[in-house]
């Protein structure tokens, strides 16, 4: 069946910015859905189990649950592992477990974090900040967004100070929603944004 609602739950109010804008561009209206954002990645890992069972027990079967996390400096598969397992003891079955039907929950890592998504979509950057060169992305520091190294929203933040934008330190919640709204979500070239875009449309029957 497929998902007429979706819950998001996030780490904190950048992710929620961005996808509040960027969504409704990949849902086209097929699901209605609600951020959820906690007080950082250790608050929600705390409380996920705790959160994911209470959903089992009121959560429609048109509904699915979609946790996003930042791998920043994190060992990936040991990350993906403890949202796993709050999910299996929760009673929820996660896309990892039960494949592509059937699932209630689908975890998600951005790599290394939420800036690497923006280097994706450069063109969204552009729009937003239109200062910024165009052609960032084809230096070789930056092609690979997923594998920026030296921290992604430090080399973002240094990216758009040298245009001019952020002379007091970046403002993510800010420059999220911007580029949000700007972002086409079938062009972005970050492979960790392709899978959690995967499960959106995959949950929605897309």
């Amino acid at each position: 069946m497929p998902a007429t609602h979706l819950e998001l739950l996030v780490e904190e109010p950048s992710m929620e910015a961005f996808l509040g804008e960027m969504l409704p561009k990949m849902l086209q209206g097929r699901a209605t859905f609600a951020i959820r954002a906690f007080q950082g990645k250790h608050d929600l890992l705390r409380k996920l189990e705790q959160r994911l069972r209470g959903y089992a027990h009121w959560l429609p079967e048109s509904s699915r649950i979609i946790v996003l996390l930042d791998r920043d400096d994190d060992d990936c598969h040991r990350l993906k592992q403890a949202m796993e397992q709050a999910a299996s003891l929760s009673g929820l079955s996660t896309r990892s477990m039960a494949g592509r039907s059937g699932w209630r929950v689908a975890n998600r890592i951005a790599v290394e974090e939420l800036e690497a998504w923006f280097f994706g979509d450069w063109a969204a950057v552009h729009a937003a900040y239109p200062r910024v060169s165009a052609t960032v992305p084809a230096q070789a520091a930056y092609r690979n967004p997923d594998a920026i190294k030296g921290g992604t929203w430090e080399a973002f933040e240094r990216v758009l100070k040298a245009a001019g934008y952020f002379n007091l330190g970046l403002r993510k919640v800010e420059a999220a929603r911007a580029i949000g709204g700007a972002m086409r979500p079938d062009a972005n070239t970050s492979r960790s944004f392709a899978a959690f875009r995967a499960a959106v449309l995959e949950a929605v029957g897309s």
